[in-house]
């Protein structure tokens, strides 16, 4: 038993009948143009999470920036309260 019930040998045979309507070169691209397509998808994921990390660093550095301006405004406060 194969997948789903489907046997090895039936699983070959239909391998046959798509090698025999398309050709052995046309499968070749075929495959060749799956694989192009895959890695592109893997490439611009990736450069998609690393414009989102890169986003979430330049908010973080705002948020430091903004800490680092209120806390010389809080000491100027304190030492006129004195």
């Amino acid at each position: 038993m194969g997948i789903s019930g489907i046997s090895i040998w039936q699983l070959l045979i239909v391998l046959a009948i798509v090698v025999m309507l398309f050709g052995t070169k046309r499968l070749r691209t075929l495959g060749s143009d799956l694989g192009s397509m895959i890695k592109g998808f893997k490439s611009s994921m990736s450069s998609e999470e690393a414009a989102k990390a890169e986003e979430e660093q330049k908010i973080l550095d705002q948020q430091k920036a903004a800490a680092a301006q209120q806390q010389p405004a809080e000491k100027v406060d304190q030492n006129n309260k004195v």
